[in-house]
C-alpha cells in the first residue's frame, strides 16, 4: 500500500462533531475532497488518561465514540492513520489488572518491567538515573499486589502517581504476540498506516539514556516492521530527538515526521529571515509527513538540539508566550541548552502563535505544503483555532489549550471564515496540482525571500515570497500555460 501524496487531517474521535459518526459526515459534506491523503484518528480506544494515549483496549472503540463499524465506514473514503502505542498500556487494561491480582502467577508477569527485571535488587541506582531522558521526575511508580505487597514497575510517562501509563517489556513473547495480534485487528478493520507512538523510549538499558538505545532498538523495529508487512500496512515511528535520530530511521527507509520543520517555518516568520529555513529545506530527508500543529506542542529540544541555540530560540518562546502559549519543559538537566534552556514544546494554536494573523498564517501552510513529504494539518488548524483556556485551566493540562472540540454547527460558521477558505483552496491546490509528484528546490532563500519550486513533466508550481514587497503568491503552469494566485 502506498502512502497518497496528499493532505491529510489529524484530529481525535469526538473533536469534530462529537463522535465517529459525526467526523464521517465531516468528511464527506462539510470538508468533502478536501483530505484526499486520508485521516489521521488520535486514539479511539478506551483510556484512562492522556486524551487516549493510555489505552485500556486495543479491540475495542470508545463507546462514547462508536464502534468499529464507524472505522470501516470512514475507511471507504478516507486512508485511517491510528496509533499503536508501543512503550505502555494503561493500568486499568485486563493485562495489568491480572498482574496486580495474581503477581508472578499471572499469565502477563513477563509483559512489564518490573525493576527486579533492570536492577538485581530491584533498587534503583542513582548513577544510572542520572543519564536517562526523563520523562516525568523518575521512571518507576510502586503500585498494591492484591494481599498488600508492594511493586514497583517502569514507567516512562504519566502526570499521576502511580502512574496510568505501564511500560511493556517489548522484548518478552507476550507483548509481540500482543502487538501482532493488535495490528492483525487494524488491518481487518481498513486502517492503513499505524503510528508507532513513543517508539523511542521502548529500550531500558541502564548506563543509557534509555532513549533510541542502539542496536537493540533496530531488532525491536526490524521485528514490528516484518509483522506489519504481513498484515499490508505502512508503519510511522514517531520519535521525538536529535534530528540525528530521525535522519537514521529515513536511511534505514522509514518513514519520519518532521518535527523541525515547524519551529524552522514559525521562526521565518515570525523574526522575518528565511535563510536557516531555507538551509534546512535543502537538506532535510524527503520522506517525511510535515505538519504544523498536532495534539501535542512545537517541538523545540532535543529535536533542534545543534540546530538553534538558546539565545534565538528564547526570540521565537517569549514572541509565542506573549500571544498566550503555554510551555512544556525538558526535566532532566543533562538535556537542556546553555543557560538551562529546557522547553520541550510550545503549547498553543498555530494561529495564535501567528499572532492571529490570516496572511501569515496562510503562508505558514504554503510553505508547509511546498515541503517535501505528506503534509498534515491538526483540526484546530484546519478551522484556523485560537487559543481556548478554559480546559487547560480546568484539567491543569497546558495542551488543552489547542485541543477544543467543536460542535456540527461551530464547524459550519468556522469555514465560512475568510481564512479557513483560503486554507481550504490552498489544500485543494496541493492535492491536485501534478508538480508536486516531480522535483523539488529551493530557488531562493534570503532574509527577506523564500522561492520553493516544484515540476514534473511540465506541470510546475513556484510559492514566491518577499516580505519587503509584503506579497506572496503560487505561480503555476501546466503545458506552457503560465497562470497564478495570491495566496
Amino acid at each position: 500500500m502506498a502512502v497518497k501524496n496528499k493532505v491529510q487531517l489529524i484530529t481525535y474521535a469526538d473533536s469534530l462533531g462529537g463522535d465517529l459518526e459525526k467526523l464521517n459526515t465531516v468528511l464527506n459534506d462539510s470538508m468533502k475532497d478536501v483530505f484526499k491523503g486520508g485521516v489521521h484518528i488520535l486514539p479511539p480506544f478506551p483510556s484512562s488518561g492522556d486524551r487516549g494515549f493510555a489505552p485500556i483496549d486495543y479491540f475495542r472503540i470508545e463507546q462514547n465514540f462508536g464502534d468499529w463499524e464507524d472505522i470501516k465506514s470512514i475507511a471507504k473514503t478516507h486512508d485511517i492513520v491510528i496509533d499503536l502505542m508501543v512503550n505502555h498500556i494503561s493500568r486499568q487494561s485486563e493485562y495489568f489488572k491480572d498482574f496486580l491480582e495474581k503477581g508472578n502467577e499471572s499469565q502477563y508477569k513477563d509483559l512489564f518491567i518490573t525493576l527486579d527485571k533492570i536492577w538485581p535488587d530491584g533498587v534503583p541506582v542513582e548513577e544510572d538515573l542520572s543519564k536517562i531522558f526523563l520523562r516525568r521526575v523518575h521512571p518507576y511508580s510502586e503500585y498494591e499486589m492484591k494481599g498488600g505487597t508492594k511493586a514497583k514497575l517502569w514507567t516512562t510517562f504519566g502526570k499521576t502517581e502511580p502512574s496510568e501509563q505501564i511500560d511493556v517489556d517489548v522484548n518478552s513473547q507476550d507483548a509481540r504476540e500482543m502487538f501482532d495480534s493488535i495490528l492483525g485487528n487494524f488491518s481487518r478493520n481498513g486502517i492503513k498506516i499505524v503510528r508507532l507512538d513513543a517508539i523511542g523510549y521502548v529500550i531500558k538499558k541502564m548506563g543509557t539514556s534509555c532513549f533510541f538505545v542502539e542496536p537493540e532498538i533496530y531488532e525491536f523495529l526490524d521485528w514490528i516492521f516484518s509483522v506489519a508487512e504481513k498484515h499490508g500496512l505502512e508503519l510511522l515511528p514517531e520519535v521525538h530527538s536529535h534530528y540525528s535520530i530521525q535522519n537514521k530511521l529515513a536511511q534505514r527507509g522509514a518513514w519520519i515526521y518532521d518535527f523541525i520543520l515547524p519551529y524552522r517555518i514559525l521562526e521565518a516568520i515570525m523574526i522575518g529571515d528565511f535563510t536557516a529555513l531555507g538551509d534546512y529545506l535543502k537538506v532535510r530527508p524527503k520522506k517525511q509527513f510535515t505538519m504544523l500543529d498536532c495534539h501535542d506542542g512545537v517541538p523545540v529540544i532535543p529535536d533542534l538540539n545543534d540546530l538553534v541555540d538558546a539565545k534565538s530560540a528564547k526570540k521565537v518562546v517569549d514572541i509565542a508566550l506573549s500571544r498566550g502559549s503555554n510551555l512544556s519543559k525538558v526535566v532532566s538537566d543533562a538535556h537542556k541548552l546553555e543557560g538551562g534552556f529546557d522547553v520541550h514544546q510550545i503549547r498553543g494554536t498555530i494561529y495564535s502563535i501567528l499572532g492571529e494573523d490570516d496572511d501569515d498564517y496562510i503562508l505558514a501552510r504554503a510553505i508547509q505544503f511546498f515541503t517535501p513529504g505528506i503534509p498534515q494539518v491538526y483540526y484546530v488548524g484546519a478551522l484556523a483555532g485560537a487559543n481556548v483556556y478554559e480546559r487547560a485551566k480546568k484539567t491543569g493540562d497546558g495542551r488543552e489549550i489547542n485541543r477544543y472540540n467543536y460542535s456540527m454547527d461551530e464547524i459550519k460558521t468556522e469555514l465560512e471564515r475568510d481564512v479557513v477558505k483560503r486554507l481550504i483552496r490552498l489544500i485543494n491546490f496541493r492535492n491536485n496540482n501534478e508538480s508536486f509528484d516531480g522535483e523539488f528546490s529551493v530557488v531562493e532563500a534570503s532574509e527577506k525571500v523564500l522561492i520553493l519550486k516544484w515540476s514534473n513533466n511540465g506541470h510546475i508550481s513556484t510559492l514566491n515570497v518577499d516580505k519587503d514587497k509584503n506579497e506572496a503568491f503560487i505561480e503555476y503552469s501546466i503545458d506552457d500555460k503560465i497562470d497564478k494566485y495570491y495566496i
